[in-house]
């Protein structure tokens, strides 16, 4: 047996720690909400800086922090724009229904209950339970969010 088959096979036995997982999908569902409501607000220096050498002592050192906040601002809106772009790329994965139910509770608005869903979705509680759950892991999976039993929380 190759070494990729094995660990395919070793996965499939491994148990899915559910809770965590659905934390996981959870949090990076409202990470791209948050994205699309907002987009990114970018950090400001609080004061001009001083063009004369300040220095500190001991240390040697002395802080940037133009440079520190301009080093924040592009890593961090790539790195909520790459969220953003995985939750889509993992949405497309998905069936009518269960893009509705995900796009309805998780990333159209803030305080959205299940109950409304499904009343507006149509569906009965069980089947509106069952396609959620089914969306979410399918997600976990599109997105590598997935946790097994027995690995360490992130």
């Amino acid at each position: 047996m190759r070494a990729e088959a094995r660990d395919v096979f070793q996965l499939a036995l491994m148990e899915i720690n559910r809770e965590e997982t659905r934390r996981r999908v959870g949090q990076e569902l409202e990470r791209a909400r948050i994205y699309k409501m907002v987009g990114f607000v970018r950090r400001e220096t609080q004061q001009t800086p001083s063009y004369e050498p300040r220095y500190h002592g001991a240390t040697n050192t002395t802080s940037n922090q133009i440079e520190n906040v301009a080093i924040f601002n592009v890593d961090t809106e790539a790195r909520l724009k790459q969220s953003y772009d995985r939750v889509n790329a993992a949405l497309r994965g998905l069936s009518r229904m269960e893009k509705d139910i995900i796009n309805m509770r998780y990333l159209d608005e803030e305080d959205v209950q299940d109950f409304s869903v499904y009343n507006e979705l149509a569906l009965s509680e069980r089947s509106y339970y069952r396609r959620k759950s089914r969306a979410l892991y399918k997600m976990a999976f599109a997105m590598c969010l997935e946790v097994y039993v027995g690995e360490e929380t992130a």
